[in-house]
């Protein structure tokens, strides 16, 4: 039979999604006009993901809809409520200040993903802001969320950037844009959080009814329903924080309202991804006290999933709740350990294999070895040879990696490793490339000065395959310049 012909813009059909929950969940909003709404960078990858044309981003209506400027048929936008902690701090009203939910499509594998504009004006919960997000932070969104979904981390998705005319004001007056933010669900910790602090058990219920029967429905009508979905809940979290950590990601904001209820990255704000091998890196300038620093996100995970599990006393007891936190650091544990045994090319676990990657980042700390360029280079380690290759180049003092060098060969010759055959399989899991924040910075001078976008797109297409050669690009995986060391990033948007 023929494939089913690929929608276009008026054929999205957009349906209820979250408004199928009572209307305390949400509140009703129309986007804001947009001047001057025109295309940046389109992501076709994510088009495929609504069964959308590619095509279709050639149309000059296709930049009038995802500015918000023109309704999609059936799209009835919302705005969604939520609280949260901020860095610690209970704030009972939080909600989408600049985000809105038009809608969510169903594709043709059955798949719902809610559809979202970020930055296309002001909600009940803008809290005196404008609504409105800047080019700058639309770009670092836009390509962090790929760039994960590449890595093969859970994630928002980004389909388009669109550009205006309209100067928002930050720290400085900076271009408006809007980007399309796609998800399974937009649920967060903090939603569940708001309505248990409300007291509304009756919607502390419904909420988790609706994420039960879209997300988990193996396990609807259970009695012990609810404590296996907190369990599961806890489970994808605490594999998310292992992803993070082993390619060297720090979010920068892990704020109970910005922590996914499907273990997605969610909210990229001040994110940072390693040069040099820092485990205190705090890539948040604004984050003075380090309390979302880079070696404190798995400890932070747990803190956001004890304030869920508090939320959710309404619906499981708390022997429940404290069982399934219980299991989150051996999760951890286990899922770190094998990605990073994976980045080494370990084939057969051993009881030294934990000191051997502990001892490992000790090394990388100790002489500033860039992390990524590190483990892609390790890939060429041999086996057969007393020489370590050119990972060594990469420590200052080469004689510094020789202990350590050597504890990994005879490792790797305990099992019988080929080299051949892993290097093929690190170079599937060390990636060549990954969003360095000189290299968004390039990207975002350039479109906010020039408005020449083809950076952008540029990026967009390394980091979506960041485990392939790219031959001509190999410029994209150095190391920052000394300019781009230590660029300061907020969570102005």
């Amino acid at each position: 039979m023929p494939a089913e012909p690929l929608r276009c813009l008026e054929d999205l059909a957009l349906g209820a999604g979250y408004r199928e929950l009572p209307g305390g969940f949400y509140r009703p909003v129309t986007p804001e006009p947009l001047p001057g709404a025109h295309l940046v960078s389109f992501n076709p990858e994510a088009a495929r993901l609504l069964d959308l044309d590619p095509a279709e981003a050639g149309r000059g209506e296709f930049a009038q809809y995802f500015a918000g400027n023109r309704p999609f048929p059936g799209a009835d936008p919302i705005a969604l409520c939520y609280a949260g902690h901020q860095f610690g701090v209970w704030v009972p009203q939080l909600g989408d200040g600049r985000a809105i939910l038009v809608g969510q499509v169903c594709n043709r594998r059955g798949e719902r993903w809610d559809v979202q504009l970020k930055g296309a004006g002001r909600t009940d919960f803008s809290r005196g802001g404008d609504g409105r997000a800047v080019l700058r932070s639309t770009i670092r969104e836009y390509l962090c969320s790929e760039a994960m979904h590449g890595l093969g981390i859970p994630t928002t998705r980004a389909l388009c950037i669109i550009g205006s005319d309209l100067t928002v004001f930050r720290e400085a007056p900076e271009p408006g844009a809007v980007m399309t933010r796609l998800a399974p669900s937009h649920v967060r910790f903090g939603t569940f959080e708001c309505f248990a602090h409300m007291g509304r058990a009756d919607l502390v219920r419904a909420l988790a009814d609706h994420v039960i029967a879209l997300h988990f429905p193996e396990l609807q009508g259970r009695a012990d329903g609810y404590a296996r979905f907190f369990s599961r809940v806890v489970e994808l979290t605490a594999t998310l924080m292992a992803q993070w950590q082993s390619v060297g990601f720090a979010h920068g904001v892990m704020n109970t309202d910005n922590m996914s209820i499907l273990g997605l990255t969610i909210d990229y704000g001040p994110f940072g991804f390693m040069d040099d091998y820092d485990s205190g890196l705090v890539c948040n300038h604004s984050d003075f006290r380090g309390r979302y620093a880079f070696d404190q996100q798995p400890k932070m995970g747990l803190w956001n999933l004890v304030c869920l599990g508090e939320a959710l006393l309404c619906l499981i007891s708390e022997r429940e709740a404290r069982d399934a936190l219980d299991g989150y650091e051996s999760r951890f544990a286990d899922q770190f350990l094998s990605r990073m045994a994976d980045k080494l090319g370990l084939t057969v676990a051993q009881a030294e294999d934990e000191a051997l990657i502990s001892d490992l980042l000790s090394l990388l700390q100790a002489h500033r070895v860039d992390y990524t360029n590190f483990f892609r280079a390790l890939g060429d380690f041999s086996t057969a040879s007393e020489h370590d290759g050119p990972v060594g180049d990469l420590f200052p003092n080469r004689a510094a990696f020789l202990p350590w060098a050597q504890r990994y060969r005879h490792r790797l010759r305990s099992e019988g490793s080929d080299d051949a055959r892993r290097r093929k399989a690190m170079n599937r899991t060390n990636p060549k490339f990954v969003l360095r924040n000189y290299l968004a910075h390039d990207a975002i001078v350039r479109a906010v000065r020039e408005r020449d976008y083809r950076q952008v797109d540029r990026l967009l297409q390394l980091l979506i395959r960041p485990f392939d050669e790219h031959p001509g690009m190999e410029a994209y995986a150095e190391p920052p310049p000394d300019w781009g060391r230590r660029l300061a990033v907020s969570c102005s948007s």
